[in-house]
């Protein structure tokens, strides 16, 4: 089983995620990075989440914009999914922020700060959960 299932929606976001996935090397951690759009791509996405949620123990999501892919993963499973707001477009992220904050109940998301910090957070606390899970 791998530690993360770390999905963005687009291939542009890989240079925004980089020191994620730097960090999660860093740390040792396990992950499955993979390019799929929750706009674009529905119904691969299902068909993927239900393949790969099994494999794994946390999934990190990262969008920008109207950020739907993180509650549409999160309502997609029963596993932890983080969320990270991407700096994009005229707000700068605060959009993603918001899209990513204000999901419905029973669709929880734990939502990170915008960019690189967010980014960042994400890794430590997906290895939090990791840690907390294997004790």
């Amino acid at each position: 089983m791998k530690d993360v299932l770390f999905i963005i929606g687009s291939e542009s976001d890989k240079d925004a995620v980089t020191p994620a996935t730097e960090l999660l090397e860093k740390k040792g951690l396990s992950f499955t990075l993979e390019v799929i759009s929750a706009h674009r791509d529905l119904a691969r996405l299902i068909t993927f989440l239900k393949e790969e949620e099994p494999r794994h123990r946390v999934i990190i999501t990262a969008a920008g914009l109207s950020a739907a892919l993180p509650g549409v993963v999160a309502s997609l499973t029963t596993k932890p999914v983080i969320g990270i707001p991407l700096v994009a477009g005229a707000l700068s992220g605060i959009d993603a922020l918001l899209s990513i904050l204000q999901l419905p109940k029973g669709i929880p998301v734990a939502t990170m700060g915008i960019g690189k910090q967010g980014a960042l957070n994400a890794v430590h606390l997906a290895e939090r959960i990791i840690n907390c899970a294997k004790n």
